[in-house]
C-alpha cells in the first residue's frame, strides 16, 4: 500500500508521545511504500531543532530519508491553489489541506492520528489501522 505519512505520525515516534509504537511499527514495516510530503519534511525538521535536537534530524535523515525508506513528495505549483479550495471546503489549517491535496495528487492513502480529515471525502488511516493489515 501506497501511504502519505502525516507530519504527528513521525513526531509521535521521534518524541516517543503516546503513539509511538504503533507509529514506529508502521515505519519499519517493509510491507507499505511510504511517503512524506515536503511540507511535512520541514516542519518535522522546525520541531526537531527548536528542541535542540540538531543530531536528531540528522539521524532521521539518515534513517528515512537519504536511504529512500520514505520517499518525499512536493506538490506542482499549480495544485498549491487546490490547498486553497480544500481549505476553504473542508476548513483544515493550511497544514492539512497541503497533505489532503498532496495525497490526492499522487494518489496515496493518508495516515494521521488527526481526526480533522474524517471530515473529507478522502478521510485518513491510523497507523494501528494500516498495521492490522495482513
Amino acid at each position: 500500500m501506497k501511504l502519505l505519512l502525516d507530519t504527528n505520525v513521525f513526531l509521535e515516534a521521534v518524541f516517543n508521545q503516546p503513539q509511538a509504537f504503533n507509529a514506529r511499527l508502521l515505519l519499519n514495516n517493509a510491507r507499505n511504500e511510504l511517503f512524506i510530503s515536503d511540507f511535512s519534511l520541514h516542519s518535522v525538521g522546525v520541531q526537531l531543532l527548536r528542541r535542540r535536537g540538531a543530531s536528531r534530524w540528522r539521524r532521521f535523515l539518515n534513517d528515512l530519508i537519504v536511504p529512500n525508506r520514505v520517499h518525499v513528495m512536493a506538490l506542482p505549483q499549480l495544485d498549491l491553489f487546490r490547498v486553497a479550495d480544500v481549505a476553504q471546503q473542508y476548513q483544515p489549517d493550511f497544514d492539512d489541506a497541503y497533505q489532503y491535496v498532496t495525497a490526492e495528487h499522487y494518489q496515496l492513502t493518508l495516515v494521521s492520528f488527526d481526526h480533522d480529515f474524517d471530515r473529507t471525502p478522502r478521510g485518513r488511516r491510523t497507523p494501528q489501522a494500516i498495521n492490522l493489515i495482513k
